[in-house]
């Protein structure tokens, strides 16, 4: 076949799948079917089908086919961060996940499908989930020093969605909540959209300046306090019991809601007591099943205290009525059934990996991260500007985040977020070692 006849077939289809002509999922013809209808070789079939997927277009399944991958996100994807496009490497998002995951979604579809109560999943859910799921989450949260009643958890979509729903049931626009200086970036851009006021407080080596903290409650009426006790993201500290104490001193004192995110607590195998245990009475505790299970699955979960409760599930009437109910029975089965706590044993082993590549990759270079962790957090020297370091990654085909979409301070400091979990352990050394070149060619 010539080399032109070739290219042309592969741009075809890389042309059809960036359009959206071919969808993500879509099954291609076999090899052999290809070969047969276009008049080629089988090893140039095969050929086209291993460019398309060096280039990230298309998956292939041993024993099920090729299919066309999901390569597009949608603008604005990831809090005014860096596009991620085809062919780059993805330092910027963290969306881990360990072998064999699909086929543990292809089992609990076919059980689901056998079950006898499935037409009720194709009804409206109570808006906080059915108490039967709840109660599949309370057990798994006691598991983390959380001990509380199944009414007292509310199912939601996804860990965002969570925080949407805490924020807009205990604050209103003009209000003043307190955030780390470096915070989620999600939690920024909601604040933002809800017309919040986000007061910066500066951060220690070891955790949030809780008496800078005392002091901006003292001088403005802060109504709430935003805080990532286990695994803060980025820094990954996990403040030890006195400054949890120490923070719920703080908000009994000026009355503040406690809103503690827990994305990331279970990569931390035995972390102090929960905010939301210290103080149960004014505490909404936020976490989902994104980085534990996977990102596609949309489930999320908040507690809180019983007062609480019929405020934030009428929010969450009025943002997305209730969840899909199979993606909570799918969620609530693995529950039950140990899968969650066996992928975050898996998943907490293969942070520790990824940080030990890190280490080796990465030495020489001033780092701040957990051990466990999914991200480092990557100062650059006084003389570095991120945004010059970011761009010249994205040229070699690594995308990465500066400082800007964590700061919630005026300062930005000079820094780069990266996220380890979401390319292949080879992969992942590829881009490090672009990483240290770039950081020492700009320092």
């Amino acid at each position: 076949m010539p080399r032109s006849r070739y290219k042309s077939l592969v741009d075809t289809f890389a042309a059809d799948i960036r359009s959206g002509r071919l969808l993500p999922g879509t099954r291609l013809p076999t090899h052999r079917q290809l070969a047969a209808t276009q008049g080629l070789a089988l090893v140039t079939a095969s050929r086209v089908y291993s460019e398309l997927e060096a280039m990230g277009l298309v998956s292939g399944e041993t024993g099920r086919g090729t299919f066309v991958r999901e390569t597009s996100l949608p603008p604005g994807h990831g809090i005014d961060q860096p596009h991620v496009t085809a062919g780059m490497l993805d330092l910027n998002y963290n969306y881990p996940s360990v072998p064999g995951q699909a086929d543990l979604l292809r089992t609990a579809l076919r059980q689901l499908a056998l079950s006898g109560d499935l037409e009720s999943l194709l009804r409206y859910q109570p808006h906080g989930g059915r108490l039967h799921e709840r109660a599949s989450v309370a057990r798994h949260l006691s598991t983390r020093g959380l001990n509380i009643p199944a009414e007292q958890v509310l199912i939601v979509n996804g860990a965002q969605h969570g925080l949407t729903v805490a924020l807009m049931a205990l604050l209103k626009p003009g209000d003043v909540v307190a955030v780390d200086a470096l915070s989620y970036p999600g939690f920024k851009a909601l604040a933002q959209t809800l017309h919040l006021e986000v007061l910066s407080v500066p951060a220690t080596d070891h955790g949030p300046d809780l008496d800078a903290l005392e002091k901006l409650c003292c001088g403005r009426s802060v109504r709430a306090v935003y805080s990532m006790p286990t695994l803060h993201n980025p820094l990954g500290w996990v403040m030890d019991i006195a400054q949890r104490q120490q923070l719920v001193a703080i908000a009994r004192k000026h009355d503040l809601k406690i809103i503690e995110d827990a994305a990331y607590a279970f990569l931390v195998e035995t972390p102090p007591s929960p905010l939301a245990a210290l103080a149960p009475e004014r505490t909404v505790y936020v976490s989902g099943f994104s980085k534990s299970v996977a990102a596609g699955l949309r489930v999320g979960f908040i507690t809180a205290p019983a007062y609480l409760i019929a405020s934030l599930e009428r929010v969450i009437r009025v943002t997305a009525w209730n969840t899909p109910g199979v993606m909570t029975a799918l969620a609530s089965a693995w529950l039950d059934d140990g899968t969650v706590s066996r992928l975050e044993v898996q998943k907490r082993q293969d942070a520790q990996a990824r940080q030990i590549i890190a280490d080796e990759l990465l030495a020489g270079l001033h780092r701040v991260r957990h051990p466990y962790s999914y991200f480092v957090w990557l100062p650059l020297s006084d003389d570095a500007r991120a945004d010059q370091v970011v761009t010249a990654l994205m040229r070699e085909q690594v995308s990465v985040s500066s400082a800007q979409p964590f700061a919630t301070s005026v300062h930005v400091p000079r820094a780069i977020r990266l996220a380890l979990g979401s390319v292949d352990m080879a992969s992942l050394r590829e881009g490090l070692a672009k990483v240290k070149w770039v950081v020492e060619a700009y320092s």
